[in-house]
């Protein structure tokens, strides 16, 4: 069955986008400006289905966005009102509860309450904001806010969780800090799965930067409209396709003692992704379920 595709009136975006994402998997998605990574993201999430094709979680089409699928932009949105605490823990009160029930059932609601600040509050101490948790977004840095956002997501415990350029605004240092956290969650479903607990996990990251997709990814996705669309008999451009899909470099994330193999990689991706004169067919690279029937996957992959 092909894959989703989608299109803008006559701008053809994605084209025949064919993909499996695997529980507990932490995927890195880059390519060219344009190329479509944030319609994607939209049609995983449901606000933007495809005009071809289908997006399934557990086997279910999306149609529509759900509690199931999480989303943080690189423009977090945090009720300024709230404190920390207090907005991680405002989309449990939206979804376990409602307005008559909080007005007309108040003591059974305070008691609902403390137990959303209470979890919202652990999931922060997590983070390390626990210093934070009383501090509301203009009192806090751009990378705390953003780390508030991630743990707002998190708490719904969503089955996958997209995250669409989400350290593109903050400085060096602040997106460092970021990183260790995902290779943290990374560690996670490692740790998880050698116990044969539900790694919990599975997250999307849209970036441009190519070393942070591979320093925070146990698997590197590209997608491109730079490819020999022309093998495919359609009689124009169909738009961006997968053009690169392989594992990622192994624990320990140290692009420095492991910079050969960063770099070596790093140079693949750009060859098949973003080389507008360098066209492949688009399999060419796409080798990430060989690479794991092979053994060499890593993360929750791994054999």
């Amino acid at each position: 069955m092909p894959g989703p595709s989608h299109w803008f009136a006559k701008n053809k975006v994605l084209y025949d986008i064919n993909l499996k994402i695997a529980r507990g998997e932490i995927v890195a998605l880059v390519g060219p400006s344009g190329c479509g990574k944030s319609t994607l993201l939209r049609a995983i999430l449901g606000t933007h289905p495809p005009k071809a094709g289908q997006v399934l979680m557990n086997g279910t089409e999306v149609s529509e966005p759900g509690r199931d699928r999480g989303i943080v932009y690189q423009r977090y949105a945090l009720f300024p009102f709230l404190t920390a605490v207090q907005n991680v823990a405002f989309g449990l009160m939206m979804d376990q509860t409602s307005l008559p029930f909080r007005v007309f059932q108040f003591w059974k609601w305070r008691e609902m309450r403390k137990k959303h600040l209470q979890q919202a509050a652990d999931l922060l101490n997590r983070f390390k904001m626990g210093h934070a948790l009383n501090l509301y977004p203009a009192q806090m840095s751009g990378g705390m806010c953003q780390r508030v956002a991630i743990a707002q997501a998190l708490i719904m415990e969503p089955e996958i969780l997209l995250l669409d350029e989400p350290f593109g605004a903050l400085d060096e240092a602040t997106r460092e800090e970021q990183q260790a956290q995902m290779v943290e969650f990374y560690k996670e479903n490692l740790k998880a799965r050698q116990t044969g607990a539900k790694p919990p996990y599975t997250m999307v990251l849209v970036t441009h930067e190519l070393n942070e997709a591979l320093y925070v990814s146990d698997r590197v996705i590209a997608l491109s409209q730079y490819w020999k669309w022309e093998d495919t008999g359609l009689p124009e451009h169909p738009g961006a396709s997968v053009v690169y899909d392989a594992v990622g470099p192994p624990l320990p994330r140290d692009p420095i003692n492991r910079g050969e193999e960063f770099r070596k990689q790093r140079d693949e991706i750009r060859e098949a992704a973003f080389e507008a004169s360098v066209r492949y067919p688009r399999e060419k690279y796409v080798r990430f379920w060989k690479e794991v029937e092979e053994g060499k996957g890593v993360g929750v992959m791994q054999r």
